[in-house]
């Protein structure tokens, strides 16, 4: 989709062109909740003591014109301020960082969309459906508003990739799907995306995305395509797990589309791409799946951990590998790979306090330390015992 431009630089030059903004975003490191943070949040008995622990720390500001709290407020202001920080580091970026920046962007770009799509399809309010929609990957309203007005239908949908989504960053992606399904069913482009479910798009629109970004970073070179090689293959082979895990009980597992649909959404990068998609798609169940993890260390104990059915699930399991991870992406230098460790990590966090007041809000406090902390002193991986 796009090429690197301009120079990555390496030890000689690369502060020249990237120092400023580099320092910016692991000088944002001390934003994150400290271990301490936690403790005290978890133990508050309603949400308003939430809010007053909270302002003591980087999200003080945020919280500031909040008469009242509830979860989703709360991240709906996390979110924004997230993007406001995201937005000052994409000012200060020149290429070939910008345009690293604006891949991190099109995930969510392509999951507005499809939830504009879904609730086109349920007649969802057009106001509550933009509420809802991530901030960082919002397009101009007009083009927003646009996109759940087309009619469900296969003209529909035609016109809607032709007059709005061909001309967002995100279309080639689309284009893409178009034609590929097309290929795949022997009809006119403009027939498919209604004979599709829009989660079987989104996950194709996100393994294009995928793997787009992987090829963009591998062509960076240096240590970002190390570092972001890395994490676009754990998350690449997440998506295959999880796609393979879902479908079973669905359409996807008949044995004519195991080999075809469902072998198309998984991503052609990763650790499990090619050997361990193959064997993927031949997959039928939950036993079958385990047996072909087991083939692969770094998911045979995420494995075990689903199929034990202890407390944590497959996502916790996932969750603290990225975050681990992603971690690291700040404790190397000179490369790309920190900012969007910054993004995910920061969206982990946002995660931690949404549980946390759910958790109060319901009063499960017996589950309210089941969440991921990020840079913590007691993370298993830093080798510390838990308090």
């Amino acid at each position: 989709m796009s090429t690197p431009t301009g120079t990555h630089g390496g030890m000689a030059i690369f502060n020249i062109h990237h120092g400023f903004v580099e320092a910016l975003v692991r000088g944002m490191r001390s934003s994150f909740l400290a271990d301490a943070d936690y403790h005290h949040i978890t133990q508050c008995e309603n949400l308003e003591d939430v809010k007053l622990n909270l302002t003591e720390t980087d999200y003080s500001d945020a919280l500031a014109d909040m008469t009242s709290i509830s979860p989703s407020d709360l991240q709906k202001v996390a979110n924004e301020k997230l993007v406001t920080e995201f937005k000052y580091l994409r000012t200060q970026a020149v290429e070939p960082l910008s345009t690293f920046l604006d891949f991190i962007t099109y995930e969510y770009m392509i999951e507005n969309i499809m939830l504009l799509l879904k609730g086109a399809l349920s007649g969802r309010n057009i106001n509550e459906l933009l509420a809802s929609c991530h901030p960082l990957g919002m397009f101009k309203d007009s083009t927003m508003r646009s996109i759940p007005t087309f009619e469900p239908n296969s003209k529909g949908f035609a016109d809607l990739y032709q007059t709005v989504l061909v001309d967002t960053p995100v279309g080639p992606y689309f284009a893409m799907f178009l034609q590929e399904s097309s290929n795949a069913m022997g009809g006119e482009v403009r027939n498919v995306i209604e004979e599709v479910e829009i989660e079987i798009i989104k996950s194709s629109l996100i393994k294009y995305w995928l793997e787009d970004f992987a090829q963009y970073a591998e062509k960076l070179g240096g240590e970002t395509a190390v570092m972001m090689g890395d994490i676009l293959k754990a998350r690449a082979d997440t998506n295959a797990i999880n796609i393979t895990l879902n479908s079973f009980g669905t359409p996807l597992n008949e044995p004519a589309m195991r080999s075809s649909d469902r072998k198309r959404l998984y991503p052609a990068v990763g650790h499990l791409y090619p050997m361990g998609t193959s064997m993927l798609s031949d997959v039928s169940s939950e036993e079958e799946l385990g047996r072909v993890l087991e083939l692969f260390p770094q998911y045979a104990s995420i494995w075990n951990i689903h199929a034990a059915g202890t407390d944590k699930s497959i996502d916790d399991a996932f969750y603290e590998r990225d975050v681990q991870a992603l971690e690291l992406a700040f404790e190397g230098q000179m490369h790309y790979g920190v900012f969007y460790a910054y993004v995910k990590l920061k969206e982990q966090e946002i995660r931690n306090l949404v549980w946390i007041t759910e958790c109060i809000l319901q009063a499960q406090k017996d589950e309210i330390n089941k969440f991921v902390p990020v840079f913590s002193h007691h993370a298993p991986w830093r080798g510390a015992k838990a308090r």
